[in-house]
């Protein structure tokens, strides 16, 4: 099997190992590690033997065997040992070599959270195939960690917290090139939701926010909004989604100011309830499709958006409640 990327060139830039991709890790031999680690192969073989020996890691999970073209031209049977074992082998070696490993380890684990790369930068360089990339590159750090006993707890910490994000992050970069677009959403069979039952529940919030001003409308923008929301053209609908309508509901009433005071607070409200008449404000493990903090925040972000930017505003809210979540 030909290698496909390139994990590691050493400080001096006299060694780079190219490396098996193969199973959502990387593979390298003894020689190999050998040579990354500037120790001769009996060294590299006494610390794999007892990485094993004292049950770091297991045998079978760790290694596996890949035919494997020779400096003779002739193609061999090689044990290989996956990205576990090179970590495990790099905390081990005293060198300058393992040294120098062991920040790469720490600074490049950092490198791919920050960055969402650091894997083959140059399959990267195609827009259309970044995100693809980055989910690997997650899931490869991920399994990586999550089985490797080594000093590494901040580095997995923050792989988790980009591995719950990704989505949002992805989200991020569309909206950073202007191609927000939405997906994943659910069409048919909206609840319609009426105007006197949305004045029913402004009446019993006012009841918690006893301000005098709280909940009194100024004009007919609220009703509008809610029936905003239903709008068609042509016969069709203008937010034909579930999710595009409670998106659209949340940006006009908090936009409208149609209330003498609790505009942010009534709209957020208008949301949720909307989002669970309509059966998608959880998911079906019970979990809530947008927790109590980024709905406060969204709901901000609109209060501070400009008119001009409602568009996208409303496509990434819409993504944030859609299916993925």
């Amino acid at each position: 099997m030909e290698s496909n990327i390139i994990l590691y060139t050493t400080e001096d830039g006299n060694t780079a190992v190219d490396v098996i991709l193969d199973d959502k890790t990387v593979w390298l031999t003894q020689k190999q590690m050998a040579e990354l680690f500037d120790r001769d192969r009996k060294t590299i073989t006494r610390h794999i033997s007892n990485i094993f020996k004292e049950e770091e890691l297991f045998k079978a999970s760790v290694s596996s065997f890949f035919e494997h073209t020779a400096e003779d031209g002739k193609i061999y049977n090689t044990q290989f040992y996956n990205l576990d074992v090179i970590i495990s082998v790099g905390y081990r070696v005293k060198s300058k070599r393992g040294t120098q490993f062991r920040i790469w380890a720490n600074s490049v684990l950092k490198d791919y959270l920050i960055k969402g790369y650091a894997v083959n930068k140059k399959k990267l360089e195609m827009e259309m195939e970044k995100r693809s990339e980055l989910q690997k590159t997650i899931t490869l750090l991920e399994n990586t960690v999550n089985h490797q006993q080594v000093q590494l707890d901040q580095a997995k910490e923050l792989i988790k917290v980009v591995s719950d994000f990704s989505y949002g992050l992805s989200v991020l970069d569309d909206y950073d090139h202007q191609s927000v677009k939405i997906s994943d959403v659910t069409e048919g069979g909206c609840y319609l939701f009426e105007y006197d039952e949305a004045v029913m529940i402004v009446v019993e919030m006012a009841k918690k926010f006893n301000t005098g001003l709280f909940g009194n409308e100024k004009d007919d923008s609220f009703k509008g909004a809610l029936g905003n929301i239903y709008q068609t053209f042509d016969g069709k609908e203008l937010y034909p989604s579930i999710e595009e309508k409670a998106a659209n509901l949340l940006y006009f009433i908090v936009k409208d100011h149609a209330f003498s005071d609790g505009n942010k607070r009534i709209a957020a409200a208008m949301f949720i309830y909307f989002l669970d008449r309509n059966r998608i404000l959880y998911n079906q493990n019970g979990t809530k499709r947008i927790a109590d903090n980024a709905l406060a925040a969204i709901t901000l972000m609109i209060a501070e958006s400009k008119p001009q930017e409602k568009d996208i505003i409303v496509k990434i809210v819409t993504n944030l409640i859609n299916h993925k979540n």
